[in-house]
């Protein structure tokens, strides 16, 4: 099952990149070719709130039961989801610089995504700063829930309050959907929405496993 796993997620992803590359796209005014970003910057951002949507499942689940497996799963979805959101951002970033003109601006949405990855971020230094381990995996469940709420807030909720935005779905501009998503699109992007997921929770089960043989060496 593990195997057929791996497979499907490789797949996905060879497909994403070919397809996202080489399928024609329809010329939407302003984006043009860079709609192609639609296959990569969305899709991970889509993987990254499964992740921390994990994460946080698990911190509950450490707080209720105080099992280390679920502080391993949410320690590591979490930097899995960082991953992604970093990822995320330089896509975004880039995508930005070819239809905006710049690499970053003074964007309701923009500035919340980085808040909310600086929110994770924080996650990491949090864990660094305890010695002992009940301890830190324990305030860093607590946190790990704060952080997702916070986060849903700032990418979710915030951003579409604002009364100006260039970003699509924000601001009063019409989000993908309403340009009616072409066919083409839509082959490469569900795909590439369970390819990204996918190798975000790949990454995770490697580096949970990985965690799990150090503290318990094989003799």
């Amino acid at each position: 099952m593990k195997k057929a796993y791996k497979w499907a997620v490789a797949t996905l992803l060879i497909y994403t990149v070919v397809a996202g590359f080489l399928l024609p796209v329809p010329r939407k005014p302003i984006l043009n070719e860079t709609i192609r970003n639609l296959h990569f910057h969305v899709p991970m951002w889509f993987g990254m709130t499964i992740l921390f949507t994990v994460a946080l499942w698990h911190s509950i689940r450490y707080l209720r039961t105080g099992k280390d497996y679920n502080d391993i799963v949410a320690r590591e979805a979490t930097h899995s989801g960082i991953l992604l959101g970093c990822l995320g951002l330089l896509t975004g970033s880039v995508w930005a610089r070819f239809t905006w003109g710049t690499w970053w601006t003074a964007d309701p949405k923009l500035n919340s995504a980085a808040a909310a990855m600086l929110t994770y971020l924080a996650y990491l230094l949090l864990r660094s700063s305890f010695t002992d381990g009940q301890q830190r995996a324990r305030i860093s469940a607590v946190y790990s829930v704060f952080a997702y709420f916070l986060f849903i807030a700032l990418i979710f909720v915030l951003p579409r309050l604002a009364s100006s935005s260039l970003h699509p779905g924000n601001g009063g501009n019409p989000g993908f959907n309403a340009y009616e998503l072409d066919s083409q699109l839509r082959l490469v992007f569900y795909p590439a929405v369970l390819a990204w997921a996918g190798l975000g929770w790949w990454i995770t089960e490697l580096q949970v496993r990985y965690s799990l043989l150090k503290s318990n060496p094989i003799s």
